[in-house]
């Protein structure tokens, strides 16, 4: 019940955070595999917001989507470990003023993954 409820109206609960985390994971995914196969893959963003609402995680089994997560992020563990280094400086768009790197996809969703974490666990702490 705790997972499921939120702090304010306009806040996220843990389970809607945990389901974006899961909608990081889907659309990296796909970032991860495409910017190896092209130079500039484009643009490709999301709408956080509409993906967590239009799929209402709140209603979820919170079991479920802690098993969903970290069977996703196992599997993109071993995506990232096979990454073909010559590709790390391809290119996409994902919103920012300038196109962002393979390098920095994979950096980045580390530290979102993180952020995110730590606002459902702060015993967590800072990353050392």
């Amino acid at each position: 019940a705790e997972a499921g409820a939120k702090p304010y109206r306009d806040k996220w609960s843990f389970k809607e955070i945990l389901g974006h985390l899961i909608d990081s994971a889907s659309n990296n995914q796909q970032r991860l595999v495409r910017m190896q196969e092209l130079p500039h893959i484009g643009t490709f963003r999301y709408s956080q917001e509409h993906w967590v609402g239009s799929q209402q995680y709140g209603s979820e089994p919170w079991s479920d989507l802690v098993e969903l997560w970290f069977r996703y992020n196992r599997h993109l563990v071993h995506v990232i470990a096979c990454v073909n280094p010559a590709t790390l400086e391809h290119l996409c768009d994902v919103g920012d003023p300038q196109p962002v790197t393979l390098k920095w996809i994979i950096e980045d969703y580390v530290r979102h993954v993180e952020h995110h974490l730590r606002q459902i666990m702060p015993e967590a702490g800072p990353r050392p």
